[in-house]
């Protein structure tokens, strides 16, 4: 059976699943080793199963499910349209639907430790002002450029 050649780039599904991955973890404040642990696998897998660089297989990704509380659904939500149509997954693909994952702000750290402090707020007016007051800085500083 012949193998295929390597790709140059991780194909744009597997990358969007490693950034929920990495989401959910972080969130929950679980250790790339914690989570290694329980699907028996290196912390540096994690790692690649975060980047993209390795798929997750269906059994781990049951297991990955299981061990961070969602619906192996989760995985997939919000999946970018334009890599999910026209065409197979990895074929004919832009380099725009890669690049795309590069910079989604909500993947990022610094959004993933935000967004879990925000909610650990439990004042609920509290937490409305803060939101309010994020959004009225948001929208001067749009307002000056």
């Amino acid at each position: 059976m012949k193998r295929r050649p390597p790709k140059d780039h991780p194909d744009p599904i597997d990358i969007h699943v490693g950034a929920r991955i990495k989401a959910r973890r972080t969130g929950l404040r679980i250790s790339q080793s914690e989570i290694g642990k329980k699907l028996n696998v290196t912390f540096q897998q994690i790692q690649k199963y975060e980047n993209g660089t390795n798929r997750v297989g269906a059994s781990n990704l049951y297991r990955m499910s299981q061990a961070l509380d969602v619906d192996v659904a989760y995985f997939f939500h919000d999946i970018p349209k334009e890599i999910t149509h026209g065409g197979h997954a990895g074929d004919g693909l832009s380099d725009s639907a890669i690049s795309k994952f590069d910079h989604d702000p909500m993947s990022s750290t610094e959004s993933i430790k935000l967004v879990h402090n925000y909610f650990r707020i439990v004042n609920t007016k509290v937490r409305q002002r803060i939101f309010q007051l994020v959004k009225t800085i948001a929208e001067t500083r749009d307002a000056a450029t």
